[in-house]
C-alpha cells in the first residue's frame, strides 16, 4: 500500500464541495465519504468482525497509544499484526496516539523529542517520539498510519496553537523519514493538520504538510469543546488548502449533523465513538433524532427502533425488548444497540454518497434537516 494507496474522485456535487471517491487499498476499496468504527483496543466495543461486516463497514479505527500499552507489540506481533489478532481482513486505520496522551496519560511531558508519559494503566513511564510512533504502527500492520501531532486544549492562545503546530510540523517531518527507511511495509503515512482555532495557523499547518507530500490529509483538533459553528469553519478553511488529489480526513468528529456539514465542505472520511458510546448509554440515532430507550413510553411499543432500517436489530426486535434489556444491564443490550447505530452512521454515508453521485446532494440535506424538525424527532 504506501505508494499502492491511491484515491479517486469519482463524483463531485455541482453546489457544493461534497464528494464521492474511492481508496483503493491491498486489503479492499474503500467507497468515501467513510466513516470508520473506533476499534480502540482491536474490537469495536461489543460487536463482532461479522458484525461489523452485515453494518456494511468498510475499514475500521484502532489506537497506537493503548494497543502499545496493552496487550502490546510483541503479542500483535506474533500475529503478523492487528488484521490477524482480531479476525479483520479488511482495512485499519490507526492513529498516533497524540491525543489520548494529551487526554489520558498522567504527568505527561511535551518536548522536542516527543511525548514522555505515565501509562494511564500502571502508572509505568513511556516516551513516544515520532519514530516509535511509526514503530508501533508498524507493528501493528495498519494500512492507514497517522504522524504524531501534538494536541492542545481548548480555548488555547495564538502562541500556544502556534507552538504545538511548528512542533507538530517537525514531528512530522521526522515520522516520514522514519517511514521511509521502512518503505517496504505496507502501509500508507497521512499528515495531520493542527493550527487550534486560528485560520491563518490552519492554513499554514496544511500547507507545510502537502509541501512535504503524504498521500492523505487529516484534520486534527477539532470538536475538543468549540462552538460548533467554530468547529465548521476551521474545517472549512483547512479543507481548502488540502489537495482535492488525496483523501481528506477529519479526526474524532461527530454527530449525523457534523457529518452531513462537513461532507458538504469536501471532507470524504471520520471517525467517533459516539455510535458505539451512545448505544451503550441507551441513546439511538435515528434519520428523525434520537431516541432514548429508558423511557418508560416504550414500555410496551411493539415497533422496532425504525421501521425503515435494515439492521439486524431493527429486523428481529421491538423497542419494548431493547428497553427490558437495557434497564436490565444485560449485555445483549450492548451489541443490539451498537449493531444499530453503526449501521445507521454507515447509512447516512451511503446516502450521502448516492446523492452525490446524482447530484443531489441539496436535496438531501434539506431533507435530512427536514426530518428532524421539531415534532418529528423521537426525542424533543
Amino acid at each position: 500500500m504506501g505508494d499502492h494507496l491511491e484515491f479517486k474522485e469519482i463524483s463531485r456535487s455541482t453546489t457544493t464541495p461534497a464528494r464521492a471517491g474511492i481508496i483503493h487499498t491491498g486489503r479492499g476499496d474503500i467507497e468515501t465519504p467513510v466513516f470508520m468504527p473506533v476499534g480502540t483496543l482491536a474490537t469495536v466495543k461489543s460487536l463482532s468482525p461479522e458484525d461489523l461486516l452485515s453494518c456494511g463497514a468498510r475499514i475500521i479505527l484502532g489506537n497506537t497509544y493503548h494497543l502499545y500499552l496493552r496487550p502490546g507489540c510483541d503479542v500483535i506481533q506474533a500475529f503478523s499484526g492487528l488484521h490477524r489478532f482480531m479476525h479483520w481482513e479488511r482495512p485499519i486505520l490507526t492513529d498516533s496516539g497524540g491525543f489520548q496522551v494529551f487526554s489520558l496519560a498522567r504527568l505527561r511531558k511535551i518536548t522536542e523529542e516527543g511525548a514522555d508519559f505515565q501509562s494511564h494503566i500502571d502508572g509505568s513511564r513511556h516516551l513516544i517520539t515520532p519514530e516509535k510512533a511509526i514503530e508501533i504502527q508498524l507493528c501493528l500492520n495498519s494500512d492507514i498510519i497517522m504522524c504524531l501531532d501534538q494536541c492542545i486544549a481548548y480555548p488555547a492562545t495564538q502562541k500556544e496553537a502556534g507552538d504545538a503546530l511548528n512542533l507538530t510540523t517537525r514531528w512530522a517531518r521526522r515520522c516520514k523519514t522514519a517511514w521511509k527507511d521502512r518503505a517496504d511495509d505496507a502501509s500508507a503515512l497521512f499528515g495531520i493538520v493542527q493550527g487550534g482555532m486560528y485560520p491563518e495557523l490552519r492554513r499554514a499547518s496544511a500547507e507545510a504538510l502537502v509541501e512535504m507530500g503524504f498521500p492523505g490529509y487529516a484534520i486534527g483538533g477539532l470538536s475538543v469543546g468549540e462552538p460548533m459553528d467554530v468547529m465548521l469553519e476551521m474545517a472549512e478553511i483547512t479543507l481548502r488548502h488540502l489537495p482535492r488529489t488525496s483523501p481528506r480526513y477529519i479526526m474524532g468528529v461527530g454527530t449525523p449533523e457534523n457529518l452531513v456539514e462537513l461532507v458538504s465542505r469536501g471532507a470524504d472520511m471520520f471517525d467517533c465513538v459516539m455510535p458505539t458510546r451512545n448505544a451503550r448509554n441507551g441513546q439511538l440515532f435515528t434519520p428523525r433524532g434520537t431516541l432514548n430507550i429508558s423511557n418508560a413510553r416504550f414500555r410496551t411499543d411493539i415497533t422496532p427502533i425504525d421501521a425503515e432500517c435494515a439492521c439486524y436489530t431493527c429486523r428481529h426486535y421491538s423497542r419494548a425488548y431493547l428497553r427490558h434489556l437495557y434497564l436490565s444491564r444485560e449485555i445483549l443490550a450492548y451489541r443490539l444497540n451498537t449493531i444499530h447505530n453503526i449501521h445507521y452512521y454507515i447509512s447516512l454515508m451511503g446516502e450521502m454518497r448516492n446523492a452525490i453521485m446524482n447530484d443531489a446532494f441539496d436535496d438531501f440535506r434539506k431533507k435530512f434537516y427536514e426530518q428532524r424538525t421539531p415534532g418529528n424527532e423521537e426525542e424533543s
